[in-house]
């Protein structure tokens, strides 16, 4: 499981030219699944995002998580985060997850970040999406599978 996850201003998810799902500051995640993952993860990945201190405080210092600030997330279902590109010019994404357990999962770990006490808005899975954000600092952090 890997988890990008962007500080934003604001931000929109628009399918089909609607807006599905939109944000003022808090977090847009793009989260992905490979093949070797499994459903213990997500608790921990979702405690993670939820307890991540990337927003500043009175000093400027990033002390603050999402969970504290009471912001919200938009959550995007993204595969193309497990391309392998070490050979060739063309990603391979043959290790991500198979989407049916892929899209099982994403729903879970909405439902474990709504646990730790966030408000979550999802993309559209397997649906071809326009992401409007801006990234407020910017701020981008990559939480992978194997970290602790």
């Amino acid at each position: 499981m890997k988890v990008l996850v962007q500080r934003v201003k604001e931000a929109a998810c628009i399918v089909e030219g609607k807006e599905l799902a939109a944000i003022g500051k808090g977090y847009v995640l793009f989260v992905s699944f490979h093949q070797d993952d499994d459903a213990a993860i997500i608790p921990k990945m979702a405690k993670k995002v939820a307890n991540l201190r990337i927003f500043e405080d009175e000093d400027g210092k990033m002390n603050h998580s999402i969970k504290e600030m009471n912001y919200r997330i938009l959550s995007i279902s993204q595969f193309t985060l497990e391309a392998k590109t070490r050979k060739g010019n063309r990603p391979s994404f043959t290790e991500a997850l198979d989407p049916t357990k892929a899209e099982t999962y994403y729903h879970m770990f909405t439902e474990a970040l709504e646990d730790e006490g966030i408000f979550v808005y999802e993309g559209a899975f397997q649906a071809r999406m326009d992401i409007k954000l801006i990234n407020e600092g910017p701020v981008t952090i990559l939480l992978e599978r194997d970290e602790g």
